[in-house]
């Protein structure tokens, strides 16, 4: 009996490898080309402002469907939706018009926000003594597929144009959804009942946990951060006169800077009984990396490789946390669902913002220092989500001693 499931955890590793590695390609690649495609379609400065926000907000939107899915079609079968909205979203933005483009974003950000949740519970459920391990292989691919995005992105646009440049990244994610079909076949076929990877509605409310909103509140802010730098450290840099090329190549480092990171991350935090200090790291360089970046421009490669260790450091110990906050993989999906939820809606919000303030004051002071100010929240979100607690959701009782929602993790092994 024991050699029956091994085919379904090497598949299952096969799988979440090509699920990762699509979680941010489709997102990462529009940056760099924004020029592109503002001279093409002639977009105004608020039409790019949303296009670099769509893929975040739908991150946040469309979160919430994936535990609902999952129950209701099982958790292989949501993923390998998940992966065809990818596939299709970005094969449709390379079509001649501009509603193709922002229609193609939205399937893409649909499909990665699907992804993005369901990826730790699969871990926890599959690989429940791995989770450091493999939630740090998740994010180091995340990592390297995303800087490799925005690497290439200039080079392929200018050798090929920047619909096939564009239209590149539908091959992963196809190659995606060949493994997970039947995979999801399978699934539906062996295991009838409900996916462990989501909940029964009577296991309780995660809304009366803090610790839950802690979680979710450090996730979001660092998809804050990660998402701005993003979308507009290029056009930041260029204004300090760098080239196109160069501002290009800084956000592909920055990116690069997380990919060993996103795996030396995770496994030293599951490690760990307390995270708090590698929450206090991550505010000390952003804060250097923002500050260097607002007052020292020239010396741009240096805060760019800071800014590099925080944003690189910040997400994968958010993605962390769900697993080691949550004591099974149901609560790990709604924790899952929740932070991401909150926290991409939060951080989709920023890109736009922080676009905003720049076309207000023509200039990068006032948008920078907001963004140094945000680092504060971070912080403190982040200090009280590395306590060493569990997560408990709690169900509404008549009498007033209802069911303590966190308890003491046990010390890491």
């Amino acid at each position: 009996m024991r050699t029956t499931h091994r085919p379904t955890a090497i598949w299952a590793l096969i799988g979440l490898v090509l699920l990762t590695i699509n979680l941010r390609a489709a997102i990462t690649g529009i940056p760099p080309m924004l020029g592109d495609l503002r001279e093409t379609f002639g977009l105004s400065g608020v039409e790019v402002s949303v296009l670099t926000t769509l893929p975040v907000l739908c991150l946040g939107a469309f979160a919430s469907l994936a535990p609902v899915l999952a129950r209701r079609f099982g958790t292989e079968t949501a993923i390998a939706a998940a992966l065809t909205l990818i596939t299709l979203g970005v094969v449709v933005r390379a079509l001649p018009a501009e509603t193709a483009l922002f229609a193609g974003t939205v399937l893409a950000g649909a499909g990665i926000a699907m992804g993005n949740v369901l990826t730790p519970a699969v871990i926890k459920r599959v690989f429940p003594d791995r989770v450091g391990s493999l939630t740090g292989l998740a994010m180091m691919l995340m990592a390297a597929s995303g800087a490799i995005a925005a690497g290439l992105a200039v080079p392929l646009a200018s050798a090929t144009g920047w619909r096939i440049a564009l239209t590149a990244w539908a091959v992963p994610s196809l190659i995606g959804v060949l493994v997970w079909g039947p995979l999801a076949l399978r699934g539906r076929r062996a295991a009838p009942e409900r996916s462990e990877a989501v909940p029964a509605p009577e296991e309780g409310s995660l809304l009366r946990s803090p610790l839950a909103w802690n979680v979710a509140g450090f996730m979001g802010m660092a998809s804050l951060m990660f998402y701005v730098l993003m979308s507009w450290l290029p056009e930041v840099m260029r204004d300090q006169g760098y080239s196109a090329a160069e501002s290009g190549a800084m956000i592909s480092v920055m990116m690069i800077i997380g990919i060993p990171l996103g795996f030396l991350v995770p496994v030293f935090a599951a490690r760990m009984r307390d995270q708090r200090v590698l929450v206090a790291g991550v505010g000390v360089a952003m804060m250097v990396g923002l500050l260097g970046v607002l007052l020292v421009p020239a010396a741009g490669w240096a805060w760019v490789s800071i800014l590099g260790l925080a944003t690189g450091s910040a997400f994968p110990l958010a993605y962390t946390l769900l697993s080691l906050r949550s004591p099974t993989p149901a609560i790990a999906a709604r924790l899952s669902g929740m932070a991401q939820t909150g926290g991409y809606l939060l951080a989709g919000l920023a890109p736009f913002g922080f676009g905003l303030l720049h076309t207000t004051t023509n200039g990068w002071t006032l948008p920078l220092s907001v963004l140094l100010l945000l680092v504060v929240p971070e912080v403190i979100f982040g200090l009280f989500a590395a306590r060493p607690t569990y997560i408990r959701p709690t169900t509404v009782q008549p009498d007033r001693d209802r069911q303590r929602i966190q308890e003491p993790a046990p010390a890491a092994r």
